[in-house]
């Protein structure tokens, strides 16, 4: 190996190189800025030459920023907490990148003002988002309902903050991205509160769970990304790569070093660079200025253990770490089964997250015996080798870590320029959607094909699916009153031998003995143990072993049950069973039955009911819709509401 260089020193201890460093001390950008007034002048000559400007909140690093600059925008003001990655985020972006408390009112008051007093086209950012107590969600949703902000001097929510400042500033366009579990929680709490106050706000909103892979980024990602675009204007999804950018198409042109490797100089050291041998690569060099095409920075990594080192030499991508020797495993097989792992050249690379910064151990370079290095995650990343992270290896790691791949900011941020030049309709919205639904459902009154879907208790919802799930017409309309009458109340404290003896043998003659004799026992219990299907839904779960299906559907059907359980009904799980999916995937033409029902179903469900006062009709109207007009075979679509904006795809 040839670099400009001192020799990796020699192992010592347990193989632990006594070499740290080097602190990277990166300054502002000439047109950094702390000061508003000259904040404000600078976004005002930046406009006048025709500049679209950004604002990116939780910049992290800038990672979207890089990647926004890149599609057309003008990054001007980025904020962050983490004080390394703020100064990153200063050295390559004008304007001003600030550690404000956002979770402050009145800070967020100032922000909003001064992204609106600077004319912002673009707020892009991803906001944590904390799950909440019922009580909060109470509070929050009343507001989200009602088109109401919070004038209380409280400290908000990061999310909150983030709505805020849009409502304020009005830019034409919004970037949200964020992990995937945003969209697992039983109710999408904040997901859909979040689309609900866009909308409110005028903006078209599209949500989705993209691979970042198919934008262009080596590496297994999967991330939440929300496009809001204000008035009527639909955000059309970036066309797909048509091939992955494998691991060694990403970094197989950058020179072998060993673990704990040093250059000479410092933050300004180097390795030698012979030149980029793919089309990734050469984007990747793209930036970088004359006097160093013959270098590469920030090459470096943590020294190895000898017994790692050892371990790394005898393994293969395919190996997990209980295939190891005994001698190579320091850790408890059982718990850290995948603590070490080779990333495969061919395919892509391990999701990089911020635990690199710790031991590296789930990034083993695919054919040197040590962890990457800091160009190497920033390469998996998409961070081109002109762009320098502020502080020491371990910060580097860390940004690197929590950056959005810029690669896939240049493709959001170029899909929303492209959208807004394009101006398609974006058709109908969530809210106008969830109104119709929730109309029709209405409507319907005593005509429900699935009449426990206006029940007035738990029990008659668990009854209904227990025993006449998909049943014909003619056994519901002979069988459900019964279940009615069965129902326990105040004034009734014992089953009614004669009803349920009924029901047995009816059930008998139609082929569900089983079912009536399983809705017979739970019958005594109910009656038995008041309660036992008011509280929340773990609670029914641990008490009656009924289905999670079941009992998230008595708890929409029927939310208003508390009995000490505070605000339990205010949780509207977004069920993805009862056909629901099949309405979805025709009305959107997209394959979300045969996606992963837990993120994309659930999304496409959201997206048609909304989240505010129609929400839970619009629900029990689609599951209404799956079992009367939206059939799997010959589906009534002359009759359905929905006909006028459905794709009917598959039909």
């Amino acid at each position: 190996m040839s670099t400009g260089t001192q020799k990796p020193r020699k192992n010592s201890g347990y193989g632990v190189r006594l070499v740290r460093g080097p602190f990277i001390n990166l300054p502002p950008h000439r047109d950094h800025t702390d000061d508003v007034e000259v904040f404000l002048r600078y976004t005002e000559r930046l406009r006048r030459q025709g500049a679209k400007l950004a604002a990116d909140f939780f910049s992290g690093a800038g990672g979207l920023s890089l990647g926004l600059e890149k599609a057309g925008y003008k990054v001007v003001f980025g904020a962050d907490h983490e004080p390394f990655a703020n100064r990153t985020h200063a050295h390559h972006f004008g304007g001003m990148s600030v550690d404000w408390d956002l979770a402050d009112p009145g800070v967020v008051g100032e922000v909003a003002e001064l992204c609106r007093a600077a004319r912002v086209d673009l707020i892009a950012g991803g906001p944590p988002c904390q799950p909440f107590s019922k009580a909060g969600r109470s509070m929050i949703r009343h507001q989200v309902e009602s088109g109401l902000r919070d004038k209380h001097d409280q400290r908000r929510d990061l999310w909150l903050s983030y709505l805020e400042i849009i409502r304020v500033a009005k830019p034409r366009a919004v970037i949200m991205e964020n992990v995937p579990d945003m969209a697992l929680d039983r109710d999408m709490f904040i997901l859909r509160s979040i689309v609900e106050s866009l909308e409110q706000f005028g903006y078209s909103v599209e949500e989705r769970v993209v691979d970042a892979w198919r934008y262009g980024v080596p590496q297994f990602r999967q991330r939440l990304i929300l496009v809001a675009i204000k008035g009527k204007i639909k955000f059309t999804w970036p066309s797909e790569v048509r091939q992955k950018v494998t691991v060694w198409n990403a970094i197989g042109d950058l020179p072998e070093v060993v673990g704990g490797w040093r250059p000479v100089g410092g933050a300004e050291g180097w390795s030698e660079y012979s030149g980029p041998l793919t089309h990734f690569q050469r984007e990747m060099r793209s930036g970088v200025s004359e006097a160093d095409t013959g270098k590469v920075f920030d090459h470096i990594t943590r020294p190895v253990r000898d017994d790692d080192r050892e371990a790394f030499e005898s393994m293969t991508h395919d190996t997990k770490y209980t295939d190891l020797s005994s001698e190579h495993q320091r850790y408890r097989g059982d718990i850290f089964d995948d603590k070490y792992n080779r990333l495969n050249e061919n395919d892509l690379s391990r999701t990089i997250t911020a635990h690199i910064a710790k031991d590296g151990y789930w990034y083993i370079h695919p054919r040197q015996s040590r962890t990457l290095t800091v160009r190497e995650a920033a390469r998996l990343q998409t961070f081109p080798d002109h762009f320098r992270f502020d502080g020491p290896p371990s910060a580097a790691f860390r940004q690197i870590g929590n950056a959005v791949p810029p690669q896939l900011g240049f493709v959001i941020g170029a899909g929303v320029l492209e959208s807004i030049a394009r101006a398609d309709d974006p058709g109908i919205s969530t809210r106008e959607l969830s109104i119709e639904i929730s109309s029709w459902f209405r409507q319907r009154g005593e005509g429900l094909t699935l009449p426990w879907l206006a029940a007035s208790s738990r029990w008659e919802v668990v009854a209904g699916e227990v025993l006449l799930d998909r049943a014909s017409p003619q056994v519901i309309r002979r069988l459900w009153p019964i279940v009615q009458k069965l129902s326990p109340s105040p004034k009734r404290r014992s089953v009614d031998a004669d009803l349920l003896e009924g029901l047995i043998d009816m059930s008998r003659t139609v082929g569900r003995l089983n079912r009536a004799e399983a809705i017979a026992a739970l019958a005594s219990r109910v009656h038995e143990s008041s309660g036992i299907l008011d509280g929340p839904a773990e609670a029914i779960k641990k008490s009656t072993a009924l289905p999670d299906s079941v009992i998230d559907l008595a708890t929409l059907v029927v939310p208003g049950v508390s009995r000490g359980h505070e605000d339990e009904g205010l949780e509207e799980p977004v069920l993805v069973t009862k056909g629901v999916l099949r309405v979805a995937r025709r009305f959107q033409a997209s394959p979300v039955d045969r996606k992963n029902k837990m993120t994309d179903g659930r999304m496409a469900v959201a997206r048609m009911i909304g989240f505010g006062p129609d929400a839970r009709l619009a629900h029990l109207g689609l599951i209404e819709l799956a079992n009367s007009l939206c059939r799997p075979e010959n589906p009534a679509c002359e009759e359905c509401p929905l006909t006028a904006h459905c794709a009917k795809d598959g039909l």
